[in-house]
C-alpha cells in the first residue's frame, strides 16, 4: 500500500524523497536532514502527490522506478510531472539505477529536472554538492534546465586513443558531460572532459583534438550570473583550427549569432531542444570537413599573415612591427601555427608552408 511519512516536522525548508527502497529512503533523508532540510518520504506516485498537496517543498529527490526490480517502470516521470502541476516552485532531482541517454534528455527537455543522479555512481559528497547548487537557485516555476549526473570517468592521457582521435568536451554540468561523452564515444572518439576554461585551455596546449564541444556558461567563473568563459574558449578552439559545436542552455538568437560571427563555430545546439541524432550527424560533418582542409586552410587570417612574413625571413620583431602587434602576440601566433602544421621549429614551419603552397599552386594548374 502506498505510504507517505514526515520526518522531523518543523518550519524549515522541506524536501520530498520519492523512493520505494527503504535503504535509499534512509540514505537520502539523512543526507538532506544533515543539510538542514525536513523531509517527507513517499514510496509511490499516489503518496508523493498527497505530500505535494499537503505542503510545498523546496527540493524533491525522485526515483525513476517506483516498482521493485522493474527496470521498465517510469512512475518517477509521472511524479516529476505532478511536481510541475502541484508544487511548481520545487526543484526536482531524478535518481535512478536505470538511466539512459534518452531518459536523461527527456528529464531535461520534458520535465525540467535540475539533475539526474545514477545510483551505481552515487557519492554522498557529490550529492551534497548537487543539493547545494539546487538550493542556491531562487525558487521559480520550473523551466527546462541542464541535466546533471555523476561524471563519466575522464580517460587518462595514457589511454589508447581510437584512430578517429580526441574530442574536447567542456561542460561544468556532470550530467551533460555524461551524455556528450557517451555520444562521442559512440561515434568512435575518445572524450576529454573539462569543467572550466583554465582546465580546457591546458588540455588544448597539451593535446591535439579532432573536435571540441563547448558550453558557453561555465560555473567555475568568478561571476556565475554573467558567465561567458565559453566565448573565451571558442576563441582558442578557433585559433587552433578545431571545429567546435556549441551545446548551450543560453539559447538566444543573439548568443548564436555572436558564436558564429566572432568565433566561426561549426554548429550551435540548444540544450532545451537537444537531439542525439542531430548531434551525432553534426559530429560526423564537422570532422569530415576538417579532414578535407589543408593545414594552411586551418590557419586564422592573422596566422596566415604571420606565416607569410615568416616565410619572407622576417624576425619576430619585424613581424610585430609590420602587423602592429606585440612580439609576445607574434610568439602566440607562431605557437598556434606550429601546432596546426605539426612542426616545432621556425625552419620546419617555413618548409611545411612552402610545401603546401606549392601543392595548392599545382592543384590550381
Amino acid at each position: 500500500m502506498p505510504r507517505a511519512r514526515r520526518v522531523n516536522p518543523s518550519r524549515r525548508a522541506r524536501a520530498l524523497v520519492v523512493e520505494d527502497d527503504r535503504a535509499w529512503q534512509q540514505i537520502l533523508s539523512e543526507l538532506l536532514g544533515e543539510m538542514g532540510l525536513d523531509t517527507d518520504v513517499a514510496d509511490s506516485y499516489e503518496a508523493a502527490v498527497a505530500c505535494m498537496r499537503a505542503t510545498p517543498h523546496r527540493l524533491a529527490v525522485v526515483d525513476l522506478s517506483l516498482q521493485p526490480l522493474d527496470p521498465h517502470n517510469r512512475d518517477g516521470l509521472r511524479v516529476l510531472e505532478a511536481i510541475r502541476r502541484y508544487d511548481p516552485t520545487c526543484t526536482a532531482l531524478l535518481i535512478t539505477g536505470y538511466a539512459t541517454v534518452e531518459v536523461a534528455v527527456d528529464a531535461l527537455t520534458e520535465y525540467g529536472v535540475f539533475t539526474v543522479l545514477r545510483k551505481e555512481r552515487f557519492r554522498r559528497s557529490e550529492f551534497r554538492q548537487v543539493v547545494q547548487r539546487a538550493l542556491s537557485q531562487a525558487p521559480t516555476a520550473p523551466t527546462p534546465q541542464e541535466v546533471t549526473s555523476t561524471p563519466v570517468p575522464t580517460p587518462s592521457p595514457s589511454s589508447p586513443v581510437p584512430s578517429r582521435g580526441l574530442v574536447l568536451i567542456v561542460e561544468d554540468d556532470a550530467g551533460w558531460q555524461s551524455i556528450l561523452a557517451e555520444l562521442v564515444t559512440q561515434a568512435g572518439f575518445t572524450p576529454r572532459l573539462c569543467r572550466s576554461f583554465g582546465e580546457a585551455l591546458g588540455r588544448l596546449r597539451r593535446e591535439r583534438y579532432a573536435l571540441a564541444v563547448v558550453d558557453l556558461a561555465l560555473a567555475s567563473s568568478l561571476f556565475p550570473q554573467d558567465n561567458r568563459d565559453g566565448y573565451r574558449l571558442l576563441a582558442n578552439t578557433h585559433a587552433a583550427g578545431i571545429p567546435t559545436i556549441v551545446v548551450s542552455g543560453m539559447g538566444s538568437p543573439e548568443e548564436a549569432e555572436r558564436a558564429y560571427r566572432e568565433h566561426g563555430i561549426f554548429a550551435y545546439l540548444e540544450k532545451q531542444a537537444f537531439d542525439r541524432r542531430t548531434f551525432l550527424q553534426l559530429v560526423e560533418e564537422a570532422v569530415r570537413l576538417r579532414e578535407h582542409l589543408s593545414p594552411l586552410e586551418r590557419l586564422t587570417p592573422r596566422e596566415r599573415q604571420v606565416l607569410e612574413l615568416l616565410v619572407e625571413g622576417k624576425t619576430n620583431k619585424e613581424i610585430a612591427a609590420t602587423l602592429v602587434i606585440s612580439p609576445n602576440t607574434v610568439k602566440r601566433h607562431l605557437q598556434a601555427i606550429f601546432h596546426k602544421l605539426g612542426v616545432t621549429t621556425r625552419a620546419a614551419a617555413v618548409a611545411e608552408a612552402l610545401r603546401w603552397m606549392r601543392a595548392g599552386t599545382a592543384h590550381e594548374e
